[in-house]
């Protein structure tokens, strides 16, 4: 009987080896690749959460300014809400008709995704810009506590 090489089916070890390396190769760059995608959405999120937050207090803000929250505004606050979940839970305003009505500025508090929680650093307008504790008198801004670094070098925290 004559084995003819060519008529053998299947693959050589040196075949497999080769293959082998060239998944690893593309393995080896995808997976960075993957990783910083993932870094960029969780960034997108971030920013969008820190803008949702900063338009409903620089809502409640305007209203206060306006004199259209009901009741007595604390002037320690400087028309600035009092804590982040009187945004959820709504205040009482005059509409543009006197009429009395209940105003919410979020639906819930964005959870940071750097984190992932719902606690978010808070500075008051009595605070220094850069102070990571707050006075607690009213929140003038908020910011994450991951003292991670951004793609473009900044601390998260600054943003």
């Amino acid at each position: 009987m004559k084995f003819l090489l060519k008529d053998k089916k299947g693959f050589t070890l040196i075949e497999l080896i080769i293959v082998l390396a060239i998944i690893s190769i593309l393995a080896a760059i995808a997976l960075p690749m993957a990783e910083i995608a993932v870094k960029r959405e969780k960034e997108i999120e971030l920013r969008r959460a820190l803008r949702t937050i900063r338009e409903a207090i620089d809502e409640y803000k305007r209203l206060a300014d306006e004199k259209r929250i009901v009741g007595e505004i604390d002037p320690e606050t400087y028309g600035y809400p009092p804590n982040l979940e009187i945004l959820v839970k709504g205040i009482k305003i005059k509409d543009e008709n006197g009429r009395i009505r209940i105003k919410k500025f979020l639906r819930r508090i964005p959870k940071d995704p750097m984190t992932n929680s719902y606690d978010w650093g808070l500075r008051s307008y009595q605070d220094e810009p850069d102070s990571t504790i707050w006075g607690g008198q009213n929140v003038y801004d908020v910011y994450t506590k991951s003292t991670a670094t951004a793609l473009d070098g900044t601390k998260y925290n600054t943003w």
